[in-house]
């Protein structure tokens, strides 16, 4: 109760001292709030602009409209919007140690920020895919991969995301059928919907999963290309081999760039979805400032894949040039060819 006192008779801080049942505020000093606002803004500000930049790199450019760069765009979209909707008040939570903005919008808020997690994997799932047929299956994947058969796709991670998202955390059901299961160390000012074991293990296979799935492409992948290049290597150096090495390489190098982003997001991920996991069965004993580092760890994910593309797409870097130059309102902008090398 707000009642309680220190031993120096100091009052306790509290999230709400005019409620009884508010969090006890974590109180920090303002050079330790500077830097961590910092910080948190910093990559807030990376992830909102940088994905923004893909957003409007695949929308503008007609070259840029294949089925791998619509699912790249998608995926840019789900990380954009998490850093407009969510992080900013991840930040407030995190630094001010107190979540000022009620339960509804808390509610609302890990809903969001479940299904952005959702569509990420979804459709970094769904890219590993897409990068294995081009690579195993070069000859029939025109016929596999289409633009409709990738929004298909676009559109069954982000409803099955949001759906089963918003059944764990709106539905009445499973509220008055695991009511039980559901902790009662609960405090007002917190905003960590803390669920049972039978939510850990369910989100086991739905995050983990399609993890698996990724890496076991992404084996494939290696090993076909190594055996691609070999091939290669072998063949005549004629004008039409030389130009099936270039495609190829430049498929190579896709594979291995989705790779590294693949690589990152399990990085980043796995910490927080492990502790998720484990947590439940250790009555749920995770530190409030251990749990919003690892989310924290796990959002930094989502600036990383346009600092991945800058780095190894020139596409993607020829685009930012005429976005920030503002070129692309030029008349015929959306025309350049950003594959055509100088």
């Amino acid at each position: 109760m707000n009642s309680v006192f220190l031993q120096n008779d100091e009052e306790l801080p509290f999230c709400y001292k005019s409620l009884n049942a508010s969090c006890i505020k974590v109180m920090r000093s303002a050079s330790a709030k500077v830097p961590a606002y910092f910080a948190c803004v910093l990559g807030m500000l990376i992830t909102i602009f940088g994905n923004l930049m893909v957003v409007v790199s695949v929308a503008h450019f007609k070259a840029l409209h294949s089925p791998t760069n619509f699912l790249v765009l998608s995926l840019a979209v789900a990380d954009f919007l998490l850093g407009v909707l969510v992080l900013p008040f991840s930040t407030v939570r995190l630094v001010e140690t107190c979540w000022y903005f009620g339960d509804d919008f808390c509610r609302l808020h890990t809903c969001l920020d479940t299904i952005f997690c959702l569509v990420s994997i979804f459709h970094l799932c769904f890219v590993s895919f897409d990068h294995y047929c081009a690579i195993c299956h070069p000859l029939l994947y025109p016929t596999k991969v289409t633009i409709p058969v990738v929004c298909a796709y676009i559109v069954v991670g982000w409803v099955v995301s949001v759906i089963y998202t918003s059944a764990w955390l709106y539905s009445d059901v499973l509220m008055i059928t695991m009511g039980h299961l559901m902790t009662e160390d609960y405090c007002i000012g917190s905003c960590q919907l803390v669920f049972n074991k039978i939510w850990g293990w369910i989100n086991f296979p739905v995050f983990f999963v399609p993890c698996f799935i990724m890496i076991g492409l992404y084996i494939k992948i290696y090993l076909v290309s190594r055996k691609q290049r070999r091939i290669i290597e072998n063949v005549c150096e004629s004008y039409q081999s030389r130009t099936d090495t270039k495609v190829s390489k430049r498929e190579r190098k896709a594979a291995k760039t989705l790779g590294i982003a693949v690589g990152i997001y399990l990085f980043c991920w796995l910490p927080f979805m492990i502790d998720t996991l484990i947590d439940p069965f250790l009555n749920f004993s995770t530190p409030p400032l251990l749990f919003d580092i690892l989310i924290w760890f796990a959002y930094f994910n989502s600036a990383c894949n346009p600092i991945i593309y800058g780095f190894f797409y020139p596409w993607f870097r020829k685009s930012l040039k005429l976005t920030v130059t503002f070129k692309i309102f030029y008349s015929g902008s959306s025309l350049i060819n950003l594959y055509q090398e100088k």
